[in-house]
C-alpha cells in the first residue's frame, strides 16, 4: 500500500508532519512535502532525495497554493494517493483576563480556526478530487485522507478555546466527510495526539517537560514522532479504518 504510493503531507517540515514524510519515504513512498516557504521543507526535501520528496511552499489556507501542490503531484509523480493534514498552529489566551480587563483577541480566534479548521477542510476537498482520478486498487481502494486533531478537542485546558474549537471541528468533520467520499472509495480518519515532543516543546524548560512526562499514565514521557508516523501507516495499510478519530496518548486525560 505504500510502495509507490503518493502523499501530500501538510506542515511538513517539522515535527509530527516531518517524521510522518520520513517514514513514507521509508516504506517506498513518493512525497509532496507542503509547508510555508520560510519553512526548512525544501533542505528536508533535499536531504530526503528530491527523487522521492518534492518540496510545495504552500499556506494551506489558499486555494491556489493547495491547487499547486496538486498539479505539482500529478506532473512529476502522475497521481495522489493519500494525504495527511499536519500543519496547524495554537494561541494560549484566557476568554477573558480579568486582572488587564482584556478579552480574548478575536483575530487570533478566528486565525487558528482558519489555518487549523479551515485549511484542513481546504486541503481536504481539492486533493480528493485528484485522488477520485485513481483506479481502485485490489482492495477497491482509491485513497486515504488523514487529518491532525489532538487530545484539547476533548479536554481543553484554560487559554486553549480557540485551539480545542478548532480541533474539535477536525474531529467532527471526520465521520461526515468519510461518509461523503464512502461512494469514491476514499477512506477519511483522524488521529488526536497527546503530549508529543515537537518544537513546541523543545522550548520549555526542562523541569516543566518532565511534569508534563509525569501526567501521562503509560508511557510515562512524550510521544515521539516516530509513533505518530507509524500510525499513519498503520491507518493506510488497514482498510477498515475509516469515519474514526484515534487517540494516541498514553492515556493521558488533560486536567484544567
Amino acid at each position: 500500500m505504500l510502495k509507490n504510493a503518493v502523499t501530500l503531507v501538510t506542515g511538513g517540515a517539522s515535527g509530527l508532519g516531518k517524521a510522518t514524510v520520513e517514514r513514507l519515504v521509508q516504506q517506498g513512498s513518493r512525497v509532496i512535502l507542503c509547508d510555508l516557504q520560510s519553512s526548512k521543507g525544501q533542505e528536508v526535501a533535499k536531504t530526503l532525495g528530491e527523487d522521492k520528496v518534492l518540496f510545495a511552499p504552500v499556506n494551506v489556507t489558499s486555494e491556489s497554493d493547495v491547487q499547486s501542490a496538486l498539479d505539482l503531484a500529478k506532473q512529476k509523480f502522475g497521481k495522489l494517493d493519500n494525504v495527511v493534514n499536519c500543519a496547524g498552529i495554537g494561541v494560549a489566551f484566557k476568554t477573558y483576563n480579568f486582572n488587564k480587563k482584556a478579552a480574548h483577541s478575536l483575530e487570533d480566534f478566528a486565525k487558528v480556526i482558519n489555518i487549523n479548521t479551515i485549511g484542513t477542510f481546504n486541503v481536504i476537498r481539492l486533493a480528493v478530487g485528484l485522488i477520485g482520478e485513481n483506479q481502485p486498487n485490489e482492495r477497491g481502494e482509491r485513497g486515504v485522507v488523514i487529518n491532525t486533531a489532538s487530545v484539547a478537542a476533548y479536554e481543553g485546558q484554560m487559554g486553549q478555546a480557540a485551539y480545542s474549537a478548532s480541533k474539535g471541528a477536525i474531529v467532527g468533520m471526520t465521520l461526515p466527510i468519510a461518509r461523503d467520499l464512502a461512494s469514491q472509495a476514499i477512506r477519511v480518519v483522524t488521529i488526536a495526539p497527546g503530549l508529543f515532543r515537537t518544537p513546541l516543546f523543545s522550548a520549555l524548560p526542562d523541569k516543566v517537560v518532565k511534569f508534563l512526562e509525569k501526567s501521562v499514565p503509560f508511557p510515562s514521557r512524550l510521544g515521539d514522532p516516530a509513533e505518530f508516523a507509524h500510525l499513519v501507516q498503520c491507518i493506510i495499510e488497514n482498510p477498515m479504518l475509516n469515519g474514526e478519530t484515534i487517540r494516541l496518548d498514553g492515556a493521558l486525560r488533560m486536567q484544567p
